[in-house]
């Protein structure tokens, strides 16, 4: 087996991509020779464009670079002698890499073009051979122009002299045309103006040689012109102002923000390698140097201790640094770019809230609601945060839930409020036990102290209030109709102001139907009209009317209360039917003519169920039938058809009170000439159901 080790493979530091060869020189261990598709090595060849349309070349043609990079032989190979060419190209690159075959006896047949990969010499011509090294410019240099960068040259021992140099290519007769030229005897290949490195850093030319008459003789060989950097380009910030925070108390070596600049200068070389240094700081308190920038990373770390980044004791909340990013790895000879960090000392919760006084005072009327009292508190932290916000809490001395507490978020003041009125008689002193937090936690090693308590008294005012009713509202139940001057209620009422002695006085304040009258010294309540409880003032069932009651105090006080008189039912109004008017056709096969049906303004038991009945007339069974249908509803049926012409019916409705109430309701009954789904009543005689009975006898005694 053979041992393949690759000679000249090295790790590449650098992200730049360099067209080419990536391994310029590579060593195989020749034993004996080499076996027939075993392959030797892999080449590493990039054109930084992703290798597409690249092509290989070998010097020997017993050896070729597989799809896979790989040296293959193509045949058992003995006399391969002790160098290898490989030839690769692509659209855009052109590079040649050296194989030492190490160990191996010299090839007998082997020549100078041959090691150089030109192929094989052709009929009737023997082919030279084009030695095109790589060159080199400086970018910017100084006129004068032009100034020689290399020489390319013809291997061969007959070169005839009527054989010329040619050069082609962008930078030559593509744009940016002119920029090279080559001497056309000599091979000399000169630069015509100063070249920007940024612009174009590398070109990519072509050399060959032709005769007289323009006919190419050698080539074209690929020869690539490096521009070598010059420290042109300042390091230049993506901003020119940076900001970034720290909260304080942050440990030391804390990373704030990171500054970064970018350098136009070749990546490759010192000219683009920056060092960062912070060259001013303002406010330079406590310290001038409380902060430090990575040289390397540009990152801003903090540098002073903990204790000394309180933002409370700080002169500022707000630190400039002036940023300066130097090239050639920070030399003096370097250039410079500059740019300014704003470094905001953020707020946490480090200082708990305190009331400006242990103790507060406030007065309030009984029976009224409000804010009574505007609690103060100090706090060192940020207003614009949580850790100044205030939070407050009645911790003690609010049994009764009279009371309650709100921030004020414009000044984080405490708006104590009366919520449910207070009571003199029962209470006339109230202390309250007031705490105050922030909405945010407080840091670890921080707590609340007593000052974040206090006290709060409460003196309330006696007033003269007005009588309250007892109960409110009042429920009764009378049965309507009774008679006028019928008591209906008492009324209770009370003053609560227990430690005057006052008197009161009763009055109606809103009585909807006008149906009661109160006796203002005792409070009883009696009838003025009749109770019905059919009236429209009446709600099922219930009728409601408002009392007042006034004591003799100064100012006097009003009260008022609530009677609900729930009324019982009589028997009071008879039943009607409905509908009061019915059709039918006078052809019509059915002789069912409607569905009629009770109804009653009183109700159970004083309604329904109803006994719906022809009327007291003679003859009408003759004509008509009404059958029961349900409780409260019968239907009326023709025996016979009639002529078209509208007929009163008369009906007998009777509820089920005790004593039951009847009344009689006539129905209108259209019979209606009806064609084509069109029904016309129009013109129709009225005629009364006894006279139709009438003519229907005397008709029968004509047919007799």
């Amino acid at each position: 087996m053979l041992e393949v080790a690759c000679a000249g493979a090295q790790e590449e530091a650098e992200t730049n991509c360099t067209p080419g060869f990536q391994v310029k020189n590579y060593q195989v261990e020749y034993n004996g020779g080499f076996q027939k598709d075993t392959p030797l090595l892999q080449v590493r060849f990039d054109d930084c464009a992703g290798n597409e349309g690249l092509k290989f070349e070998v010097s020997n043609s017993d050896f070729q670079v597989d799809g896979e990079h790989r040296l293959v032989p193509i045949r058992d190979v003995l006399n391969s002698g002790t160098v290898l060419f490989i030839h690769g190209q692509s659209p855009h690159a052109d590079d040649m890499a050296q194989v030492d075959l190490t160990g191996a006896p010299p090839r007998s047949t082997e020549t100078l073009r041959e090691i150089l990969g030109l192929g094989q010499a052709l009929p009737h011509r023997r082919k030279r051979s084009l030695l095109v090294p790589p060159m080199f410019v400086p970018e910017n240099q100084r006129a004068p122009f032009p100034k020689s960068i290399g020489m390319v040259s013809v291997i061969s021992a007959d070169k005839q002299e009527n054989h010329v140099f040619r050069l082609t290519g962008k930078g030559v007769d593509q744009d940016p045309k002119g920029v090279f030229a080559i001497n056309k005897l000599t091979g000399e290949v000169v630069v015509n103006r100063a070249l920007d490195r940024e612009a174009i850093a590398f070109y990519h030319l072509h050399v060959s040689t032709t005769d007289l008459e323009g006919r190419t003789v050698e080539g074209p060989v690929l020869l690539n012109v490096s521009v070598i950097d010059q420290n042109d380009n300042r390091p230049i910030f993506s901003e020119t102002r940076y900001a970034g925070e720290v909260l304080e108390g942050s440990p030391t070596g804390t990373i704030v923000m990171t500054m970064t600049a970018s350098d136009a200068d070749d990546p490759n070389t010192e000219n683009a390698v920056l060092r960062y240094i912070i060259v001013k700081q303002s406010p330079d308190k406590p310290s001038p140097n409380m902060f430090f920038i990575d040289p390397e990373k540009g990152d801003i770390v903090t540098v002073i201790s903990p204790k000394l980044l309180d933002r409370e004791t700080l002169p500022t909340t707000q630190y400039e640094l002036e940023i300066v990013a130097k090239d050639m790895a920070g030399s003096d000879v370097g250039l410079t770019g500059t740019a300014t960090a704003t470094i905001t000392i953020t707020d946490k919760n480090d200082h708990a809230p305190e009331f400006t006084h242990s103790l507060f005072q406030a007065t309030v009327n009984e029976g009224w609601t409000g804010v009574v009292l505007n609690l103060t508190v100090d706090d060192r932290d940020d207003p614009a945060t949580g850790a100044w916000r205030a939070v407050y809490s009645i911790i003690d001395g609010n049994a009764g839930q009279s009371f309650k507490v709100h921030t004020n978020p414009d000044n984080n003041e405490g708006m104590l409020s009366v919520v449910k009125p207070l009571d003199y008689e029962s209470t006339a002193f109230h202390t309250l036990l007031i705490k105050v937090e922030n909405e945010d936690p407080l840091v670890p090693d921080v707590g609340y102290g007593p000052s974040s308590t206090a006290t709060v008294n409460v003196n309330v005012l006696d007033v003269n209030e007005g009588p309250v009713f007892f109960p409110d509202p009042m429920a009764v139940t009378k049965r309507e109709n009774v008679p006028v001057g019928s008591f209906v209620a008492t009324l209770n009422a009370t003053d609560p102001d227990l430690l005057q002695t006052q008197s009161i006085r009763f009055a109606v304040l809103r009585d909807p139907a006008g149906w009661l009258g109160v006796n203002p010294v005792r409070g009883t309540v009696n009838t003025t009209a009749i109770l019905d409880r059919e009236s429209p003032f009446v709600h099922d069932n219930k009728y409601s009317a408002v009392f007042m009651a006034t004591d003799n105090g100064s100012p006097p006080a009003t009260g008022t209360g609530t009677l609900v008189i729930t009324l019982e039912d009589d028997n009071d109004n008879a039943p009607y039917v409905y509908p009061s008017v019915a059709r039918v056709c006078e052809d019509a096969k059915d002789l069912n003519v409607v569905v009629v049906g009770g109804r009653d303004k009183d109700i159970h038991p004083n309604a329904a169920p109803f006994r719906i009945e022809l009327g007291k007339q003679q003859g009408l069974e003759k004509t008509w039938k009404v059958t029961k249908v349900n409780n409260t509803h019968a239907q009326v049926t023709l025996l016979h058809r009639l002529q078209r012409a509208n007929y009163n019916l008369p009906l007998l409705v009777t509820d089920s009170g005790v004593p039951p109430l009847s009344n009689s309701t006539d129905i209108k009954v259209q019979v209606c000439t009806c064609k084509k789904n069109k029904m016309d009543c129009n013109g129709a005689v009225s005629v009364r159901s006894s006279l139709l009975l009438l003519n229907l006898v005397l008709l029968t005694l004509f047919c007799l």
